[in-house]
């Protein structure tokens, strides 16, 4: 028998790392809090890691009057204090020779002309290849503005078998409408094969995980449907307050900025069938057909419901309220909190509630999944053996505490039949000695590389805005958010919504 290697079987080991080839990243709008704290570290990490090719490039676009030795410096800076790896200094002298900056605002025609030299510049010095993606790390507003720049300059086609990419960050607009317009204008300049459409959460290896756990398990697959799962819970919320973020968060709230991506991507996940592979165009394809299939409450008044925080206590101390925050109208009607009931027609999840909610100042930081089951039909225990017993659940722990927990019920030891919940779990920390790379490595790297599978293509973009409008417009025509008072897990409606199902929610 030949001991030959088979090199196809090990281009394909996904054993071995993928490592970017010839490229480069610009970054507009290098100077804000996204760049210094995790576009930045990411890179140095993938460098450090050896994920990115020798000549990689890093060129920054800003308003400041800094040199390229300036911006290497507010690199290291924020690489020494934010990255995930350790510093060592041969990475990073490697990675600091391909920097680059150009001074100039998003209109400025020259500083488009300084991009395109330095670009050109930096294909002949460190071998990029003419393989450029550039990151719009701004405000929605100035899109149009620089996307149209890119492309008057002759910066968004590749020559030969080069590439150009776009990578843009939520929000993808504030309503269907927008949303439409925004891909309009990105798609005019690029094809949708290069729009990289940041959701961060897509990244987290939990919710990567979420995929392994369906479909590399049997065990839990054929109880993933109506006849099992009484209903899914998905929450992702904050103990924090709007810190600074009073001009982009008062007017868009909770429910836009969290439920529209993050909470209905997690959902897609969570009801989709099994696709025929995990490339990106077969995950699309089965993401949108659940989405598709959702469909609102009819009395939106009994089943959404949004809030606003007040003062409260909050880790030991006395926190303000939304409306007391700086740079906030003291008349605003923006919630900080949302809870809405979607359900999902076919024949999978027929009749299965999925309760979705956000918030900040809430009890603790947490974002899961909890799938909890149906009570057993039939049980020979008697009323007061069971009275701890809760419902079995299964749930994906996304962040902080990452993983899998499932309860069940048990025996308490004794002569007495006794059962109560207990849980078994699983933590990332625990099982694997490697720790779990930053969301925005793994989104960075699959960017260089071409790889859109953990990116939403703008038909998911549009369908979830159309779920959430009508949401949005009812909440507009009937007042303002209740109050909740922060530290506490939200509004008293939010509890009596699932109280007239019969249910409650979950106190992680």
């Amino acid at each position: 028998m030949s001991s030959a290697v088979n090199p196809l079987r090990d281009a394909q080991d996904r054993r071995l790392p993928r490592i970017a080839g010839p490229s480069g990243l610009v970054i507009f709008g290098v100077t804000g809090d996204l760049s210094r704290k995790k576009l930045m570290p990411a890179v140095y990490d993938l460098a450090n890691r050896g994920l990115l090719p020798p000549g990689f490039s890093l060129v920054g676009f800003a308003r400041r009057d800094w040199e390229h030795e300036d911006f290497a410096q507010v690199v290291h800076d924020a690489v020494r204090e934010h990255a995930r790896t350790p510093f060592r200094e041969e990475v990073w002298q490697q990675l600091a020779q391909g920097m680059r900056f150009v001074s100039g605002v998003f209109d400025d025609d020259d500083a488009f002309r300084t991009l395109k030299a330095t670009i050109e510049e930096l294909d002949k010095s460190r071998g990029t290849g003419g393989n450029f993606a550039f990151y719009l790390s701004v405000p929605p507003k100035f899109f149009p503005t620089v996307v149209s720049q890119l492309k008057e300059h002759g910066l968004s086609d590749g020559q030969g078998d080069s590439w150009r990419r776009a990578v843009i960050e939520k929000p993808f607009g504030h309503d269907l409408k927008s949303a439409q317009d925004l891909n309009s204008v990105v798609h005019d300049v690029f094809r949708p094969s290069e729009v990289f459409r940041i959701d961060h959460y897509l990244g987290k290896e939990t919710v990567q995980n979420i995929l392994a756990l369906r479909f590399a398990n049997t065990m839990f697959e054929p109880l993933w449907n109506r006849s099992y799962v009484d209903h899914v819970q998905i929450t992702m919320a904050e103990d924090i307050g709007i810190g600074g973020r009073a001009g982009y968060y008062d007017g868009i709230g909770s429910a836009r900025d969290v439920i529209q991506n993050h909470l209905l991507q997690l959902l897609a996940l969570t009801a989709m069938e099994e696709p025929v592979s995990f490339e990106a165009k077969p995950l699309v394809t089965e993401k949108m057909k659940v989405l598709n299939s959702v469909r609102l409450p009819e009395d939106l008044a009994a089943h959404t419901v949004r809030g606003q925080y007040a003062a409260g206590w909050q880790g030991g101390r006395k926190v303000l309220g939304y409306l007391d925050e700086d740079g906030i109208d003291p008349q605003s009607g923006t919630d900080t909190y949302a809870a809405i009931k979607l359900e999902i027609d076919n024949r999978r999840w027929a009749g299965v509630p999925f309760y979705l909610r956000t918030g900040k100042r809430l009890g603790r930081r947490v974002t899961e999944i909890a799938v909890v089951f149906q009570r057993a039909p039939h049980s020979p225990f008697g009323a007061t053996d069971t009275q701890e017993l809760g419902q079995n659940a299964l749930v994906i722990r996304v962040q902080p505490d990452e993983g899998v927990t499932i309860r069940f019920g048990s025996k308490v030891p004794g002569t007495q039949m006794e059962i109560r919940d207990v849980t078994m779990d699983f933590a990332y920390g625990e099982s694997f000695t490697e720790s779990s790379p930053e969301a925005y490595e793994r989104l960075i790297l699959d960017v260089l590389l071409g790889d859109a599978n953990l990116f939403p293509r703008h038909q998911e973009v549009e369908r979830s805005w159309e779920i959430l409008d009508p949401i949005e417009e009812h909440w507009e025509r009937h007042g303002k958010p209740e109050q909740y008072p922060a530290g506490t897990w939200g509004p008293a409606a939010a509890d009596e919504m699932l109280a007239r199902d019969g249910r409650s929610w979950r106190r992680p």
